[in-house]
């Protein structure tokens, strides 16, 4: 473990509660495989006392921070700067602190994409579900209509859908009524679940995969447990799947490097660390 000195960079995660977080783990095991000085810590702020936290953290010289439930919409009226991936979400996850400026990014879509591809999986092989229409969703949507796949987003609330492609207006996504779900997958080469749904301690999600084509891709950004009842059902279906931990892994390469200016590697290593700090199944 790197001895941190008088020019340490400092980062951190804000998030009420932010126990929970394992951003403190993932980006304490970079710092010390790259031997880096500098610290990532976590940063328990309540709702309001957000601004007072962001505020106090460029006064301290903190290089930048993420952020966690629920600061992740609030942020966006305190950044000086959103870039195109915090418009398009709605949320900021990373914050940049330059010159006394606030540069705020959501980096859900670049780690998505970046676990996909890992996974050996291009997002432009074919048609897209979505099922929730929330922050990630949005991310993720626009990610995949930038890479040249038709979106199509579901939701219980129909409601959602519809403001999630009127917001992002990109000509490839598409509301698809919840009902529709299931039957989509006959159409269908990538299944995203961007809902809780799975997530320990909530139901299982709520989808046929009896119609889906052989060569559906399902995806699941939910990542405890690591292989969700949705993950466990497709496999078993011999359909491949792409777990939700990648993606935690991947979204945070973008801030780290801008933070410490080293950019780091995910590989299995990384992976089984992290996912020995996960509740037991």
């Amino acid at each position: 473990m790197p001895i941190l000195s008088g020019k340490a960079r400092v980062a951190g995660v804000l998030g009420w509660p932010v126990a929970h977080s394992l951003s403190p783990r993932l980006h304490g095991y970079w710092l010390a495989r790259y031997g880096i000085d500098g610290a990532y810590i976590p940063l328990p702020t309540p709702p309001e006392r957000l601004e007072d936290a962001v505020r106090g953290m460029i006064a301290m010289g903190f290089a930048g921070a993420n952020a966690t439930l629920p600061h992740k919409v609030a942020l966006c009226a305190l950044c000086d700067v959103l870039d195109e991936t915090a418009r398009r979400a709605g949320a900021v996850n990373t914050l940049v602190f330059r010159d006394g400026r606030i540069f705020g990014s959501n980096t859900d879509g670049f780690g998505f994409l970046a676990n996909l591809r890992a996974h050996g999986v291009e997002p432009n092989a074919g048609p897209a579900l979505i099922l929730g229409a929330g922050g990630a969703a949005r991310a993720i949507a626009a990610a995949l209509a930038e890479s040249g796949a038709a979106v199509r987003v579901a939701s219980r609330r129909p409601e959602q859908a519809e403001a999630l492609a009127a917001t992002l207006h990109h000509a490839r996504i598409a509301p698809l009524p919840w009902a529709n779900r299931s039957a989509f997958l006959a159409e269908c080469t990538l299944l995203v679940n961007a809902t809780a749904a799975g997530m320990q301690g909530h139901e299982p999600l709520d989808i046929e995969l009896a119609s889906a084509r052989p060569e559906l891709v399902v995806v699941d950004i939910v990542y405890t447990p690591p292989e969700t009842p949705l993950l466990k059902e497709a496999r078993a279906r011999g359909l491949r799947t792409v777990p939700g931990l990648g993606m935690l892994l991947f979204q945070a390469v973008p801030g780290f490097a801008q933070w410490f200016g080293v950019e780091p590697e995910v590989d299995e290593e990384l992976h089984r660390f992290i996912a020995a700090a996960l509740p037991a199944r």
